[in-house]
């Protein structure tokens, strides 16, 4: 599907813009259309639109009409679920099946998530039952910039949207440049609710206008998504500012495997988590540790689950993986596979070049690495391709002090038929999130990490609380005009 970003620009954020950006299609390796990039002024007039809106109202605005223009997103985004699929697929290449069932479904689940958790919570909360005169209050920060990464283009979008709307901030959104036609098919959906002028704006820009929104003094609160490096660099600039942030990073995350655990299932559910989506997700199981006694069996059990993993075109059906989103991605995976092999560990599956049969384009081996040590790079790094690395283990001591040893906090993985351990190791790991035995986290559950995964919390409750500052008021109680959330 294409879409006028003259057009696009013009609505979003009155943008003419002199600079280009290149872009190849992840299948071929050709070159698309170049694409026109926002220039500072464009960034100034939607900052400045995005004050006047939040400023004349928008952060007094009745928590049913935020309600209500939530809805009118999800049933935009349905309407369009097919189109959005296709966009994804054609543009970052995730396979045509899973861009319907993971990448746009996860999307309106978070809507889903976002809409309960708003019907649900209050803007005031007395201290006690019985002192209703002293409250917290929870009001909108103001202007969210929201930069949003391409690897899962609308549900990334989704996330911080809906959270910033629910909680009465306005907004200007800048999607990464290898995700803008997914997020002009977005703001088609937006133009659907109805919002006043200025509440929601689009840029299409790249690190530079991402660089000019952060620094724009009218923004009071920025929510990344992207690497530790960028995020970094977002945290210093936006602290100069004392302006609010909300980060989520990268990461390294392991799967822990003990002995008493379903070795087939823990195995094939392990591989495929690290290779979803080619291997390209921030919270990817890409460390498996595993106890010494059942070691052997599981690098076999790796070894057949990678070779049987498919690679193949993102516009044909099944559940195979695609190419990587671009040749810099590509050079980045490759230098990490002959990283593994140069330090030594053993290569048991994939390795670097192209798949068979895959000669074009931007398409990865999956890869299996056994006998990786914390000192070796691809044990340490995060490498964002379908690369997995199994590292052996004694006691149950030094697999946390395993899964610890990274900078990067997001997620965590345990696989154990014993409940007990599984509490003890979760409260152990300084992470984010843990699942345990392959299960999912539920809708409106928080999303984030600490350490160098990043500040803050995605998703649900969490997601709208994210955007707002809480005030404590004293003297008086709530009166109905504001007994609901802003």
């Amino acid at each position: 599907m294409k879409h006028n970003f003259t057009e696009i620009e013009t609505s979003g954020a009155a943008a003419v813009a002199a600079r280009l950006f290149a872009r190849d299609d992840p299948a071929t390796g050709l070159p698309r259309p170049p694409l026109a990039l926002a220039q500072p002024s464009d960034v100034t007039r939607a900052v400045e639109a995005a004050r006047a809106a939040f400023d004349q109202g928008w952060r007094d605005s009745p928590i049913a009409t935020r309600i209500r223009a939530l809805e009118l997103l999800r049933d935009a985004v349905r309407a369009r679920h097919e189109d959005f699929a296709r966009t994804i697929s054609h543009e970052i290449g995730s396979p045509i099946d899973f861009a319907r069932a993971h990448q746009v479904d996860a999307a309106l689940s978070h809507i889903g998530a976002t809409l309960r958790a708003a019907t649900a919570m209050a803007a005031d909360l007395a201290v006690a039952a019985d002192l209703p005169e002293h409250r917290s209050r929870y009001e909108p920060v103001g202007v969210a910039a929201l930069i949003t990464p391409w690897n899962w283009p609308l549900n990334q979008v989704v996330l911080k949207v809906a959270g910033a709307l629910i909680a009465g901030c306005t907004i200007v959104l800048k999607p990464s440049e290898l995700a803008a036609e997914t997020a002009a098919l977005f703001d088609c959906c937006m133009r659907e609710t109805g919002l006043p002028d200025g509440v929601f704006r689009l840029l299409i820009g790249d690190g530079e206008t991402g660089e000019a929104l952060v620094a724009h003094p009218g923004v009071d609160i920025i929510s990344f998504t992207g690497s530790t490096e960028v995020g970094c660099a977002i945290a210093v600039q936006a602290a100069r500012d004392f302006k609010r942030t909300i980060l989520e990073l990268g990461g390294k995350s392991a799967n822990l495997l003990f002995a008493d655990c379903d070795v087939e299932t823990a195995v094939r559910q392990g591989v495929a988590h690290c290779f979803r989506n080619a291997g390209q997700s921030c919270n990817a199981a890409s460390r498996m540790l595993v106890e010494r006694s059942i070691y052997d069996a599981v690098i076999e059990a790796s070894r057949a689950a990678a070779e049987a993993t498919p690679v193949g075109l993102p516009n044909l059906p099944g559940a195979h993986l695609g190419p990587l989103v671009s040749d810099r991605q590509y050079q980045r995976v490759q230098n990490y596979i002959s990283s593994g092999i140069r330090e030594g560990a053993t290569l048991i599956a994939g390795g670097t070049g192209h798949p068979q049969g895959l000669p074009d384009g931007f398409f990865a081996c999956p890869t299996v690495f056994a006998d990786v040590t914390p000192e070796m790079t691809i044990f340490r790094e995060e490498i964002f391709g379908p690369v997995l690395t199994i590292t052996p283990f004694e006691t149950e001591a030094e697999a946390i002090a395993l899964a610890n040893n990274t900078p990067y906090g997001l997620a965590g993985y345990i696989q154990t038929g014993d409940p007990q351990r599984a509490d003890r190791v979760a409260r152990l790991l300084r992470v984010g999130m843990v699942q345990v035995n392959g299960s999912s986290r539920a809708p409106g559950m928080a999303f984030g990490g600490v350490k160098a995964s990043g500040i803050g919390r995605e998703a649900g409750l969490w997601g709208i609380r994210s955007f707002q500052d809480v005030k404590s008021i004293s003297g008086v109680s709530a009166q109905s005009s504001a007994t609901r959330s802003d």
